[in-house]
C-alpha cells in the first residue's frame, strides 16, 4: 500500500468519527462565541466570513480524500469478492466429483 493510500485512509479515519465531528463543533462554537461577542482580540466579525473561508478550504480537501480511501475500500471489496467467487467455483468442482465418487461406489449392482 503507497504512502498515500495510508494517509488517505487515516484522515478519513479521523474526519469520519465523533470525536472529530464533535471537536470541529466545538471549535466553531468557541470561534463564533469569541467573534461574535466582539471579545477582545476578535479577528472575524459577523458573517464569520474568514470561518466559511476555513471550512470551504477543509471541504475541499477532505472530500477528494474521503473519495479516494472509499475508492481503495471498494477496489479491495471487488478484490475479495472475486477471490470468493473464485473459491466457491473451486468448492462447487470438488463437491461435484465427490458426488460422483459416492454415486460409483453407491451404484445399485
Amino acid at each position: 500500500m503507497k504512502f498515500s493510500e495510508r494517509a488517505a485512509d487515516k484522515l478519513a479515519g479521523v474526519m469520519g468519527s465523533w470525536k472529530f465531528v464533535l471537536s470541529q463543533a466545538a471549535f466553531l462554537t468557541a470561534w463564533f462565541a469569541w467573534n461574535g461577542l466582539h471579545m477582545t482580540g476578535a479577528w472575524d466579525l459577523y458573517p464569520f466570513i474568514l470561518a466559511n473561508l476555513v471550512m470551504s478550504a477543509q471541504a475541499a480537501f477532505a472530500t477528494p480524500i474521503l473519495l479516494m480511501s472509499g475508492n481503495r475500500a471498494a477496489a479491495n471489496d471487488r478484490r475479495t469478492l472475486l477471490e470468493d467467487v473464485k473459491l466457491d467455483a473451486e468448492t462447487l468442482e470438488r463437491i461435484k466429483r465427490i458426488e460422483e465418487k459416492i454415486n460409483e461406489v453407491c451404484k445399485p449392482s
